[in-house]
């Protein structure tokens, strides 16, 4: 079994999604840089001020920053079983400095998983994803309807869309991850730990597919 591996697409392509999937599957620890700085954001801490001002306006958090959190993350004893790094790293200065730390607490990385996606589906997906403000369940206006329009169906709450999901700040987010984060697979292609995926196929598809890689 592929043991530690980094999920790689553009924003919208599914990892969420298959993350979930896989850790049913695996004894994954996910780590997910988005969520860390989003509970930061909650929690009204200075790092999550500092991560508010660049993700509202569709920029990368400093790598000083998301460097030394992952650090802190890899080193804790529960990865010891197998981690699942989403989000991260999104340049080649992070994957870099990426490999330096799994050789530090010698927890290399297995495999690269990535998810291929065309530009429009990714606009289609991302402005018409809402989250409930109290709950955070996701819904989408064409393929998650809540039953009520705005009203989340577990807990009434209201549903709203991220700063970082509307179409203005996506753009700014593609344009990323075409100049910063695709050079990343050529860089995991060179080293012989990427496999590609279609994302369009459907979750349980794509699941079925990159479990049966992973080794399970």
């Amino acid at each position: 079994m592929k043991k530690n591996i980094i999920l790689m697409g553009p924003p919208g392509a599914g990892k969420g999604t298959l993350a979930k999937q896989l850790l049913n599957a695996f004894p994954f620890v996910h780590i997910s840089t988005g969520d860390m700085f989003r509970e930061a954001i909650k929690a009204g801490t200075e790092l999550g001020k500092l991560a508010q001002s660049y993700i509202d306006k569709g920029d990368l958090v400093p790598d000083e920053v998301t460097i030394g959190l992952v650090k802190e993350r890899l080193s804790q004893d529960d990865c010891a079983n197998g981690f699942m790094l989403d989000g991260f790293p999104r340049t080649i200065p992070q994957a870099e400095a990426l490999e330096k730390i799994c050789q530090e607490i010698q927890r290399p990385i297995d495999a690269v998983v990535n998810l291929d996606c065309d530009d429009k589906e990714l606009i289609r997906r991302i402005s018409g994803r809402r989250v409930c403000k109290n709950c955070g369940t996701p819904y989408h206006i064409i393929t998650m309807k809540p039953k009520v329009e705005g009203i989340c169906d577990k807990c009434g709450g209201p549903l709203f869309q991220r700063a970082d999901d509307n179409e203005e700040a996506l753009k700014v987010r593609l344009d990323h991850y075409v100049h910063s984060t695709k050079p990343l697979l050529d860089f995991y292609q060179e080293k012989g730990l990427l496999e590609n995926f279609n994302s369009l196929k459907g979750s349980e598809l794509l699941f079925d597919e990159v479990r049966l890689y992973l080794g399970k």
